[in-house]
């Protein structure tokens, strides 16, 4: 190798350098097109570096990075995969085979199909005396809260685990059992966003430790629960967002020594779908990377299928997906593998400031048990859960199998499991509307003009728009005139058609059609076409398809419509 060659410095470009090549490659489009606002109101850049981050963080960069890793613990991502059994001898042998296949937290929801008698509860003591738990209960009632009195005396402070509840547990003589939650699920299920969660994590915080006689008392039992969705950068710097907070909170208290506080975390049901189920799988292992990359201690993967009963292949893949993660990834041989991250860091440092800020605001109206009172809380979650049911119904957000790429074939299961039926799922809409769609037995087509390759392109579109809801539209050959258009409107059996041509046959075609087209057939125009819409709609055109319209919200008025005109 010539001296030359070992001399050669690569230079190193700046922040305008990439904007220029943007700029140019965007070809006319203005370089803030590739800025986007989260569902948090966060504004994420299309190139971060580390000069930018500088500028933005300054001191505070080194002081949240350092933070997060001194705030890790040692035992990170606990596989905890959640039993499902309807009977007492089927939850007992799934739970020594989830033992023996990998599963290092026997994890419950107390909500089963058996009771919970004496001695279930004897058998299930035996358990907890030697292996750690999460179990999730009702209230301070809840029976399955017993299994802690037929646990021995000398054994009770050896025992360790979690109790998910909302509100704190009061659990006397096992000082490794944490009983006192911030329980951030609830809220996620209802549309919350990741600074909300972040803020009301602190606020129940906030609220539970006056109910203690320290703060070290209160930081033995306290810990918390996120949902981890879909949004796989977002939820990161959730995970490593609640260390600053944490370390900002407890400095309120006086505390300078690092308190760790165990972070028990999910995959999110909110992104699940009854449709194409096999998707779910995908998002699950999606969002448990994300715990994992997150610093999560504990994490569940919920079976693809949970939404309506599990099976044990279904079980066995979900605990699978996290003995991969945590087995094959390597990840877990760096502490904070995001840490540097200018993106990552940037998202986190915007979350700590945005969650503080409105925990203060919580915390000025009188706590969370006033700021829910007043209806601030439900208020600003709905906004956040529109804005996502939005997205997702715009396309904004994909939901594969569901609101793209849809799969008319799959069979819709009706029944959904009581323990999740309440939870806001972005797909709940699509599955409410391709139910009675079906059972409707709505026929519709698609009247091509032009030629297949002219035409292609919007029928294709209109085809995958109706798939969403389980409609599968008969589709015509490319009409290359009038008469042939009308004869084949005239001879379907569809009483919905979504004309599909390029906008040069489209503006030939229509009026002529419109004008002799059968008076029980439903016509929309795929495109959007501003000049002729006022004398279209005039003419008896019903309205039109195109990219970015709310599917759901156009969907349900093309059914009504058809359903009057059936009358």
């Amino acid at each position: 190798m010539s001296n030359n060659m070992k001399n050669i410095e690569f230079e190193k470009p700046a922040y305008s350098d990439w904007q220029d090549a943007a700029i140019k490659a965007l070809k006319g489009k203005p370089f803030e097109s590739l800025f986007t606002k989260t569902n948090e109101g966060v504004t994420l850049q299309p190139i971060y570096t580390q000069e930018s981050l500088v500028a933005k963080l300054g001191d505070e960069l080194d002081r949240q990075v350092a933070t997060i890793r001194s705030l890790q613990n040692s035992q990170a991502f606990q596989v905890a995969q959640q039993i499902h059994a309807d009977t007492s001898e089927a939850f007992f042998a799934q739970l020594d085979d989830s033992l023996a296949r990998g599963n290092e937290v026997i994890t419950i929801d107390s909500r089963v199909n058996f009771d919970w008698t004496e001695d279930i509860l004897v058998k299930l003591a035996s358990y907890f005396s030697e292996y750690s738990f999460k179990i999730t209960i009702k209230d301070t009632k809840d029976p399955l809260l017993t299994v802690f009195d037929k646990i021995a005396l000398d054994q009770r402070e050896a025992v360790k685990g979690f109790i998910v509840s909302n509100e704190p547990i009061s659990l006397h003589a096992f000082p490794r059992v944490r009983s006192v939650g911030a329980n951030t699920v609830l809220y996620h299920n209802e549309g919350a966003n990741a600074v909300q969660e972040l803020a009301y994590a602190l606020a129940l915080a906030a609220k539970f430790v006056e109910q203690e006689e320290s703060f070290e008392a209160f930081s033995k039992k306290f810990f918390v629960s996120f949902a981890v969705d879909t949004q796989f950068f977002t939820e990161i710097a959730k995970l490593r967002a609640f260390k600053v907070l944490w370390k900002a909170f407890s400095s309120a208290y006086d505390v300078t020594e690092n308190v760790k506080i165990p972070t028990v975390a999910e995959t999110s049901l909110r992104s699940f779908s009854k449709l194409d189920v096999y998707v779910n799988l995908l998002r699950s292992s999606n969002e448990a990377l994300s715990g994992l990359i997150g610093g999560a201690d504990l994490f569940t993967v919920h079976p693809h299928d949970v939404l309506t009963k599990p099976t044990e292949q279904s079980v066995r893949i979900a605990r699978n997906v996290s003995l991969i993660l945590k087995e094959e990834t390597n990840v877990l041989k760096v502490i904070d593998p995001a840490g540097g991250s200018y993106f990552i860091e940037s998202l986190t440092a915007d979350f700590v400031k945005e969650a503080w800020a409105l925990f203060l605001e919580i915390e000025a109206a009188g706590g969370i048990d006033e700021y829910t009172a007043s209806g601030k809380l439900a208020e600003e979650v709905e906004k956040s859960y529109q804005s996502r049911i939005h997205a997702a119904h715009t396309r904004k957000q994909s939901l594969i199998g569901t609101n793209i790429y849809a799969n008319p074939a799959d069979a819709l299961e009706s029944e959904t499991n009581p323990l999740f039926a309440s939870i806001k799922r972005s797909a709940i809409p699509f599955e409410k509307l391709r139910a009675e769609m079906t059972a409707a037995d709505v026929k519709t087509g698609i009247l091509a003009l032009g030629t297949l390759k002219s035409s292609k392109p919007r029928a294709d579109f209109i085809a995958g728009f109706l798939n969403t809801v389980g409609l599968v539209p008969e589709k015509s050959e490319p009409a290359a005139t009038v008469e042939e258009a009308i004869a084949w409107l005239k001879a379907t059996e569809a009483k919905y058609v979504v004309i599909a041509g390029n906008d040069e046959d489209t503006k030939e075609f229509v009026h002529a059609i419109l004008a002799d087209k059968p008076a029980g057939v439903l016509v929309d125009v795929a495109g959007k076409f501003k000049d002729e819409e006022e004398a279209w709609l005039a003419n008896g055109l019903n309205g039109f398809i195109f990219a970015g319209q709310n599917i759901i919200e156009k969907l349900q008025s093309v059914f009504a419509s058809i359903k009057e005109v059936q009358r």
